[in-house]
């Protein structure tokens, strides 16, 4: 009987220093830093994720998830309850999303910020700060995943379709044409071969052209500098000119009044030959007075 009841008490203590070596470990590595809390909000799923899980602020450890429930507000949606250090930088653009450790499906909470605001969101467990939780990029490619097999079966539909016999057909012929075509595309430089060979002389032709054009612009201004040069010709013609207006303004001064006078001494001359002629013996006689004719003063009709 008393070896039993040794073997009891030590199998007591031992037991009892067990609990205490793990109270005391408890103890040591127990979570001394004062954490905010904060509550995400989501009506996605949350495959993964349970509480204890971490709280990463762009990768960094600044805290743990500590419960997740549904809103009893609101049906449907999800809160999950969150600490996290004091000096993690929460703001009003704080948002949260799923990660996932590598293949383990094992979720955490990654939180971010898209610095539309610099505000800090304050929270206490009297007054539970909410963020948002956006789609994670495994909810992204599920969702982006089902809209591009909805779109690839689509364009499967299309290909029937548009592989029919008589459009099999419409395609062949097309390639066809479009060979028929690089076979025309490929004679096309052959026939620019000969004209290709004259632009070289037709090149040269248009240099030497350009030098005579130059070469008559040159004479053409030589030509213009000699013509406008003091005493050229453009200077001789004009005083030539001064000349030729001097002598038609004397001509006009001095030759057409003699040129006047003489007409009116011939039509005196011709008046009086015209006057001889019909009555020669007026040299004699003189003229006298010539007897007044019908209509004039001393007229006297003939008697009959």
């Amino acid at each position: 009987m008393e070896n039993k009841a040794h073997a009891l008490i030590a199998g007591v203590f031992t037991l009892v220093l067990l609990i205490a070596a793990v109270l005391l470990a408890m103890w040591f590595n127990r979570d001394r830093v004062v954490r905010v809390p904060y509550e995400m909000v989501t009506t996605l799923s949350i495959p993964g994720l349970s509480p204890q899980a971490d709280v990463r602020y762009r990768g960094l450890d600044v805290g743990k998830v500590d419960d997740i429930i549904f809103d009893p507000k609101v049906p449907g949606q999800i809160l999950v309850h969150f600490s996290v250090r004091p000096d993690t930088p929460m703001t009003r653009s704080t948002y949260g999303v799923l990660g996932y450790q590598g293949v383990t499906g094992i979720a955490y909470v990654q939180l971010d910020d898209d610095g539309t605001s610099a505000v800090r969101l304050p929270s206490s467990k009297e007054h539970v700060a909410r963020i948002e939780m956006r789609p994670s990029l495994f909810d992204n490619l599920q969702t982006r995943g089902l809209a591009i097999l909805k779109q690839t079966e689509e364009l499967t539909l299309r290909m029937n379709r548009l592989m029919t016999p008589e459009n099999q057909t419409q395609i062949l012929d097309a390639f066809g044409n479009i060979s028929k075509a690089a076979i025309a595309i490929e004679t096309i430089p052959r026939q620019l071969e000969p004209a290709l060979a004259k632009i070289p002389a037709l090149t040269r032709q248009a240099d030497r052209t350009l030098q005579s054009v130059s070469t008559l612009a040159g004479n053409i201004n030589n030509l213009t500098s000699q013509l406008q040069a003091p005493d050229g010709t453009v200077d001789r013609l004009a005083l030539t000119l001064d000349q030729l207006g001097a002598a038609a303004n004397k001509i006009e001064l001095e030759v057409v009044p003699l040129a006047s006078d003489v007409r009116g001494t011939m039509r005196t001359l011709n008046r009086t030959l015209e006057s001889l002629n019909a009555r020669p013996q007026s040299l004699l006689f003189g003229t006298g007075t010539a007897a007044p004719g019908p209509g004039e003063t001393g007229f006297v009709a003939p008697s009959h």
